[in-house]
Parts: C-alpha cells; sequence; structure tokens
C-alpha cells in the first residue's frame, strides 16, 4: 500500500496518519469480538439495546449531540471473512447504528470514518468524510490484510468528498458509490451492488422532516429565550408599577413575537416545506411566519394594543421565521451548499433590516 505522506490532493497527513489502531471492544453497543489478520475486531450486532434507543432520543432533542459518536476505525458483524464486504460509513453513532440495522443477519467488515460525530452528508460537506480520511482509516485498520478483494462500499450522499480515482491510487482499493438510505442496503448487495433509479433517489417524505424538528425547535429556543428575555428586561425597566407586570405587559408581545417566530422557521417551515411558497428556505419561513404572525396580530389588536406594538410584533415573527427557516437548509436535501451561499447573502441583509425596524419600532412605542 502506497504511504499516505505523499496525497496532493488532501490537506496535508497528520504525522500518525496510518498508524496501526483499531477500535476497543469496551465500548457499550460491542457485543464481542472476531479474530483477523491484524488482532481482535470489535464485533457489533444488529439490534439496538435500550442505551442505543435513549442516545438516539436524546440527540433528537440536541442533548449531547456533539458526543455522540463511537471510535472510529473497523467493525465486524456476523461472521465476516476474506470474502465479507466492507461498508463504510461516519462514526457519528444514529448513522453507524442505522447502517448495522440495516444489515442484520449479514457477515459485513464496518469501516467507521472520524468525521468528528457528524452524519455522513454533512460530514462530507465539511471535509471530514473524505478521501484523506478514508485513505488514512484504510491503512490504519490495515485493511488490505482483513479482506482479499479490493472493493468499498460507500454511501452516496458521501460521494461528495470521496475521489473515488485517488482512493484507487493510493490505496488500491475500488470504490462503489451504494444506496442513499442505509435501509436499500440489503437489496444493494443481493443485486450485484447494482442500485437501482429508485435506490438513487433521495426524497425528503413528512416523517422524516417531523424527526427532525425536535432538535431544530431545541436550537432555535437556545437563541429565542434570550432575545425574549432581553424583551422582558428591557420592558420591565421601562414600565412603572411592579417590573414583573411591566415586563410581561411592555416585554411579552414582542418575546411572544420572538417565540412565534421560532415556531414558524423550525416546526412549521419543515413540515409545510413542499407547499409554501418559493424556492428559498428564507422566502418558505417568510411565509410559515405569515401563518401564526396573522393569528398573534389579530389577538393583541383584540386586546387593544397600539398599532406600532401590532407592526413590530409581526415583523419580528417574519424576521426570525425567515431567519431559523433558512437555517433548516442545513438538514434538507432541497439545496447545494453554494445555493446556500447565494441564499444567505440575499436574505440576511433584509433579515436582520426588519428585525432591528421591528425592534425599534417597539422602542418607540415604550418611550
Amino acid at each position: 500500500m502506497k504511504p499516505l505522506v505523499t496525497l496532493p490532493m488532501a490537506r496535508p497527513a497528520p504525522e500518525d496518519a496510518g498508524r496501526f489502531c483499531l477500535p476497543s471492544v469496551e465500548q457499550s453497543f460491542v457485543i464481542g469480538s472476531i479474530s483477523s489478520p491484524v488482532g481482535p475486531v470489535p464485533l457489533v450486532g444488529g439490534r439496538l439495546g435500550w442505551q442505543d434507543r435513549l442516545g438516539h432520543w436524546r440527540v433528537r432533542w440536541n442533548i449531547g449531540r456533539d458526543r455522540f459518536r463511537i471510535e472510529p476505525g473497523l467493525y465486524g458483524m456476523g461472521r465476516p471473512d476474506r470474502e465479507s464486504p466492507v461498508v463504510v460509513t461516519a462514526n457519528y453513532k444514529l448513522s453507524f447504528d442505522r447502517v448495522r440495522q440495516a444489515l442484520t443477519g449479514r457477515n459485513v467488515w464496518i469501516l467507521v470514518l472520524e468525521t468528528r460525530g457528524i452524519n455522513v452528508w454533512c460530514a462530507a460537506g465539511k471535509g471530514t468524510f473524505g478521501t484523506g480520511e478514508l485513505l488514512d482509516r484504510i491503512e490504519a485498520s490495515r485493511l488490505d490484510r482483513v479482506v482479499s478483494h479490493r472493493r468499498l462500499l460507500v454511501p452516496q450522499l458521501g460521494a461528495t468528498g470521496v475521489a473515488a480515482h485517488e482512493v484507487r491510487k493510493y490505496s488500491g482499493f475500488h470504490v462503489v458509490y451504494g444506496p442513499v438510505s442505509a435501509e436499500d442496503l440489503p437489496r444493494f448487495l443481493d443485486s450485484g451492488w447494482q442500485a437501482t433509479a429508485e435506490m438513487r433517489t433521495k426524497r425528503f417524505p413528512f416523517f422524516e422532516r417531523l424527526v427532525l424538528v425536535p432538535v431544530e425547535l431545541m436550537q432555535g429556543l437556545q437563541k429565542g429565550i434570550v432575545l425574549a428575555g432581553i424583551f422582558l428586561l428591557v420592558g420591565g425597566l421601562a414600565g412603572q408599577g411592579s417590573f414583573l407586570n411591566a415586563a410581561l405587559e411592555l416585554g411579552g408581545i414582542p418575546a411572544l413575537a420572538v417565540l412565534t417566530g421560532v415556531a414558524a422557521g423550525t416546526v412549521l417551515t419543515p413540515l409545510l416545506l413542499p407547499w409554501l411558497p418559493g424556492r428559498a428556505f428564507s422566502i418558505k419561513g417568510l411565509f410559515a411566519g405569515l401563518i401564526p404572525g396573522f393569528f398573534q396580530g389579530t389577538w393583541l389588536a383584540a386586546t387593544g394594543q397600539p398599532p406600532l406594538r401590532l407592526l413590530s410584533s409581526f415583523l419580528i415573527t417574519l424576521a426570525l421565521g425567515s431567519w431559523f427557516g433558512m437555517a433548516f437548509t442545513g438538514a434538507s436535501t432541497y439545496t447545494s451548499p453554494n445555493g446556500v451561499r447565494r441564499e444567505m447573502l440575499r436574505a440576511i441583509p433584509w433579515q436582520w433590516g426588519a428585525l432591528l425596524f421591528g425592534v425599534g419600532l417597539w422602542l418607540w412605542s415604550l418611550f
């Protein structure tokens, strides 16, 4: 196998690149080990335990998401031998678990790349699920001594990060891009490593968007609660009488608008994504904000709030709905990185302008 230090297409290889290393068998999901020409390889099963499922629930709610990872390296499933296929994935545990669930009952090797706990698709865009890391992991696992063939099954969503011709040139392994979804891996393998058009198509149905709502909502609330708290503080200081009454009376309106905007961008935008007008997510988030913004304005008008405060809350809701709706591009397959950059350059000035104008109107109504 050729040395990794000569790679011209990747960032400079770290000093320990290719150093022999196998994952620990002490990890909670490892059920044993299997002997190989390079030593004992951790063995995993396809059935998830309660710790795995609890971890899935926690990361869905953005709890410990950055730490939900496994040790990179080579793992075995079933009773793999020198002829067994090698499936490549990321060390984000949710991705790893989806792969091993799909391969239940199979005899395979799973080569896990160090993506710093990021899923395959996002890691490919960031460069951590890439050619250099794959070559490093092939060498570090001594994969050429474990298997007799020279084929690697790489997920299609990781193709943007992996240059197949470079992998073959520097390691001798031939990359085959597999299906989009892990659930299609058994059919792909059984059909002689051939993918149908359906396997190559990435869809984004309602349920897949629904399961992303909790983490988007929690991330949005982390910022939204701070902004809402500032409105309550300023309202309490600017009003007369007790601090609490003034905070709720004066600061409660923009605080409610903030939370409404967060909900519009992180909940309504993903759920209503195919039906919201526009291609840009900032536009979709804007329209999502119109829905609760209208009902919010109607309710506030019925309580006799001044027009300035009505307009202020409406602008705040629309600005934040557009902002958090645009942030959902990181979880969607509807856009490309270049498209996201162009949209942000166009949308952010308008979003900040509407937000600052809304805040200004609110402050003017106070003083």
